[in-house]
């Protein structure tokens, strides 16, 4: 995990549960699985935490050297990271499945040819996943928005092409011109 640019973040360590140095677990990816006994994470700050239990179902974790809650208290609000070395390695994705990652970069096109832009991040807001799209400069000089959100959800995405770093949209122009 010495490679900055690869790591993922994976959770954010919340407020304190208890007295045994458990800790609330708020997960940004979608492999919980990844958090078992022994797991080893990096911190923001570059530390290194290891999982000393981890419980789905009541979303609570502690971490080895953290087992009281005087402890634990200084990991609140820390963010969890992974490689990406490690996701491919640790979570099975299912047939048609991919990484977040794996859509960083991605050009955008629409039905009709147009190329949108490219794929800046991406942004969970509630349950719907949005590509923050940075705008095609053809289109900007045009007058439309640097950025825009398209949600990926089946109305606007038709495909990724994981191969070709190309998301096909159906509709993302109108989106991009009402921005």
């Amino acid at each position: 995990m010495n490679n900055q640019s690869s790591l993922i973040e994976v959770a954010q360590i919340g407020r304190l549960v208890g007295l045994k140095g458990e800790l609330k677990l708020h997960l940004q990816c979608d492999f919980p699985e990844q958090f078992k006994k022994g797991k080893k994470f990096k911190t923001q700050k570059g530390e290194e935490l290891e999982v000393f239990s981890f419980n789905l179902s009541r979303e609570l974790i502690s971490f080895v050297g953290y087992q009281s809650r005087e402890e634990a208290a200084k990991l609140v609000n820390t963010l969890l990271f992974t490689t990406q070395e490690n996701s491919i390695n640790e979570c099975a994705l299912k047939e048609g499945e991919f990484f977040w990652f794996d859509l960083i970069d991605a050009h955008v096109i629409d039905e009709d040819g147009t190329v949108l832009g490219q794929v800046d991040e991406i942004e969970r807001i509630a349950v719907t996943d949005y590509l923050v799209i940075k705008t095609d400069e053809a289109l900007v000089k045009k007058g439309l928005a640097k950025t825009f959100y398209l949600p990926y959800i089946d109305r606007y995405i038709i495909m990724f092409d994981k191969t070709k770093k190309e998301v096909l949209s159906k509709d993302g122009l109108g989106i991009l011109e009402n921005s």
